[in-house]
């Protein structure tokens, strides 16, 4: 497994990094992790040179956090670096940034976190995070030796980012980076503002959620045709940590399949050519004119207050716009069941306060909404 140094500090991080938000689950309708399962990938990953992994307070219903506590528990404390994050938007108080934090430690078992980041930044979190002093905070915990490495993760437009790198002193930053959004959410922007700023990079989303391991079947075609030995996601991988300010990309790895492919993927890793990061533009292209929801099933738009189950219906959707198969859309609308479907929706808009990738669903609904219409005539 290739590592990438840390700021010329010594310390080696995996290039690929297990994110723990896309656990293996019991029970695909709910969020309770199958901790034998998952404890067999974060094995198979740490065995091959993985030591990065990546958690939240509300990753799998507050689950992620007590589940990689436990699964590490076997090795070394100095043999991984843990990752965690303040989720400023559920801190009602000052004080319940403190509370956050500290059953944070608990859930994880760890008196310490290597990296720590003020979670999911975009205006609303931005001011809120000013608001309360989660900065200051933070920085006390850091002189204090519960983080070693202070930093955020950002959802918004690249001038809020300037804003924040001049506001504060960071130590990292990560950001949602693959090629579709590179220029879709001007994710070059922000790779270079912390290239400028001397921050490490890291990726989050490098699959966009799944979405590029799959594509459209033109786009897929595209890629398989070039090189038939590597999958579609293998792509996405590289073109992420082809960039040399990434300190590691972060893959939410949930088969057993997927951890094999990506631990393939980086050992030994190929950075892709010019000519093949031309390609993989050019299926970006014609997986945009298939017309899908850029969604990426984080469910950060959960608990919809009608019952809309909003990344459920988009996936639907978005298989309907690559496939074109109405049976099997209709289907799927019937197995979501009733009380889930997009026709409930009353626009209340509390989802998109909260959607990282800046969606406007109840618009995007209406569409899911005439597609379920469509296919049940």
């Amino acid at each position: 497994m290739e590592k990438r140094n840390y700021r010329n500090t010594g310390a080696e991080i995996s290039l690929l990094g297990f994110g723990c938000m896309r656990l293996p689950r019991i029970d695909p309708e709910k969020q309770d992790i199958n901790f034998a399962q998952a404890q067999e990938l974060i094995d198979m990953a740490y065995a091959q040179g993985v030591n990065y992994f990546d958690t939240a307070y509300m990753y799998h219903g507050g689950q992620s956090e007590l589940f990689i506590g436990q699964a590490l528990k076997k090795y070394p404390r100095d043999s991984f670096y843990l990752a965690n994050k303040m989720p400023v938007w559920m801190a009602e108080t000052k004080e319940d940034v403190d509370r956050i934090f500290q059953d944070q430690l608990k859930k994880c078992g760890v008196d310490y976190f290597d990296f720590y980041l003020c979670h999911s930044l975009n205006r609303g979190h931005w001011k809120r995070l000013r608001e309360f002093g989660v900065y200051e905070y933070l920085s006390e915990q850091k002189k204090a030796g519960k983080i070693r490495q202070l930093g955020f993760s950002f959802h918004d437009k690249p001038d809020l980012m300037e804003e924040i790198l001049q506001t504060y002193t960071w130590d990292f930053a990560q950001i949602q980076l693959n090629y579709l959004d590179w220029d879709m959410q001007n994710a070059k922007r922000q790779y270079e503002l912390l290239e400028a700023h001397g921050l490490p990079c890291i990726v989050m989303e490098p699959v966009r959620g799944g979405a590029l391991a799959t594509l459209s079947p033109e786009a897929a075609a595209l890629l398989k045709e070039a090189d038939p030995t590597r999958s579609i996601a293998s792509w996405a991988l590289r073109y992420a940590a082809s960039l040399p300010n990434v300190m590691t990309v972060l893959s939410g790895m949930s088969t057993p399949e997927q951890v094999q492919d990506n631990l393939q993927t980086m050992t030994p890793f190929v950075p892709l050519s010019q000519e093949e990061t031309a390609l993989v533009y050019r299926a970006a292209r014609l997986y945009l004119e298939s017309r899908t929801v850029p969604c990426t099933a984080c469910r950060y738009c959960m608990d919809c207050p009608a019952g809309v189950d909003i990344p459920l219906m988009f996936q639907i959707f978005n298989r309907f716009k690559m496939t074109e198969n109405g049976a099997d859309a209709r289907s799927a609308f019937a197995a979501a069941g009733e009380e889930k479907q997009a026709a409930h929706c009353v626009s209340c808009r509390k989802c998109t306060q909260h959607c990282p990738q800046l969606i406007d669903i109840p618009e995007r609904l209406k569409e899911v909404e005439e597609l379920a219409r469509r296919v049940s005539r």
